[in-house]
């Protein structure tokens, strides 16, 4: 673990992990919750975003506009995000105003108000956010790709839920969610920037640790998928595609290997399926990879838009594109191309406070990880090609290719079988 991370408990058993940048202007705090849309029964689908937005309302001692004139004048952004298994809140400030980022965020999480007035006004906001989604079908693709591969498990709950549950949920619902979930063990702290060990934990235990009792939530790993094909009918003449597998959870040992088959096969102007698809045929606009990762269970999938004209070749190309890798191997310099591809962009990532503060996150809710970027960058450069070619092997398999076409597609997408894109 680099000298840069550090990790400790509060006395009431809340983990703490905090990253310090030498010279940064900046200080980062966040509280994660390990619960999401995964974790949602059926008649809550949603809640979980909608409770994320909620908080932001009003605590015991401010409403929403004095949060905002508070955070703004200190320099900094107040923020939150839900997830499939993680939700989320943060400030990011200034080095010297430090301390309101963490009475903020510690207050938001820790002293909500959750009222019917709010639960309402919030409600119409959500339902336009989802609404919005709709009308995005670069974002909707990946809800529907998600939600069709895990088809019938929690994980194809995407973070934004149902329409119509959203709008009947009340205060009392949020409320009782509320403190069954936002509880030790289910919180940790997280800072990056310029922080330090002990006042982070000082934080912590005066603003959390009486969020005592609980327990974690109890989920099962999804069952492996077959393959599948859905076309869901828009009134968009441009289409968009998802073509994907499952893959391993978070604490899997082939992950580095996996993202380094995702950059060879999609991440940037001069990997496999943009040369293929797009320089070579001009079939799309855009095609990339890309993996969306959860604890136990994640994915693999290609995304590209075009027209109904070019779709079908679209689609085959890429099919034929992975044939060929798992026939034929890697190109000579293929590997270290990848590598120094995405080595690159975790570099330069990194140098954002906000990103430091989401992967500690996210790494450490989904596998207990403290990985600096010291040690992902050595676990990129450790990957042979043998390692990518066992994994292509494993993951890049005819019968579980799930697709999904979103869009006003012709007879020939209406009717396609996911065999018709068989490698």
């Amino acid at each position: 673990m680099s000298d840069r991370i550090s990790t400790a408990t509060t006395s009431g058993g809340i983990p703490v992990v905090v990253e310090r940048i030498p010279d940064s202007q900046s200080a980062g705090f966040m509280v994660g919750v390990a619960t999401g849309s995964r974790d949602e029964t059926p008649g809550i689908f949603g809640l979980s975003h909608l409770l994320e937005h909620t908080v932001f309302r009003e605590t015991r001692t401010r409403d929403s506009f004095q949060m905002a004139k508070e955070m703004e004048g200190a320099g900094g952004e107040l923020n939150a995000f839900t997830g499939r298994e993680m939700t989320a809140f943060y400030g990011i400030t200034i080095r010297e105003t430090a301390s309101t980022a963490m009475d903020m965020v510690g207050d938001i999480v820790a002293n909500p108000l959750i009222n019917e007035k709010d639960t309402e006004l919030e409600k119409k906001i959500v339902l336009q956010e989802l609404s919005m989604i709709e009308n995005e079908p670069e974002t909707r693709i990946h809800d529907l790709f998600e939600s069709q591969l895990w088809r019938g498990h929690q994980l194809g709950q995407d973070e934004g839920g149902d329409k119509d549950i959203v709008a009947r949920l009340t205060s009392g619902d949020l409320r009782a969610y509320y403190e069954e979930k936002y509880l030790i063990p289910n919180l940790a702290v997280y800072a990056a920037g310029d922080v330090d060990i002990d006042t982070t934990v000082e934080w912590a235990e005066s603003a959390l640790d009486g969020r005592s009792g609980g327990k974690r939530n109890v989920r099962t790993a999804p069952p492996m998928p077959e393959a599948s094909y859905e076309y869901v009918k828009t009134e968009a003449d441009h289409l968009q595609v998802a073509m994907g597998f499952p893959t391993y959870g978070a604490s899997h040992g082939d992950r580095s290997a996996l993202t380094m088959l995702s950059a060879i096969l999609g991440s940037g102007t001069s990997s496999r399926l943009f040369q293929s698809v797009r320089e070579q045929k001009a079939l799309v606009y855009s095609v990339y990879t890309t993996i969306s990762q959860n604890s136990d269970a994640s994915s693999l999938a290609a995304y590209m838009s075009c027209t109904d004209k070019n779709v079908t070749e679209a689609m085959q190309t890429t099919s034929r594109e992975i044939g060929r890798l798992l026939a034929e191997g890697l190109d000579e310099g293929e590997l270290a191309r990848a590598k120094r591809l995405v080595k690159g962009a975790n570099v330069r990532s990194m140098e954002s406070t906000e990103h430091r503060l989401y992967r500690l996150c996210v790494n450490n809710m989904l596998n207990g990880s403290t990985e600096a970027l010291e040690e992902r960058l050595a676990k990129i450069d450790a990957v042979t090609e043998d390692d990518v070619m066992r994994v292509a092997n494993d993951v890049l398999r005819a019968d579980r290719l799930n697709v999904v076409v979103l869009g006003k597609g012709g007879r020939d997408v209406r009717k396609m079988d996911v065999s018709d894109l068989a490698f």
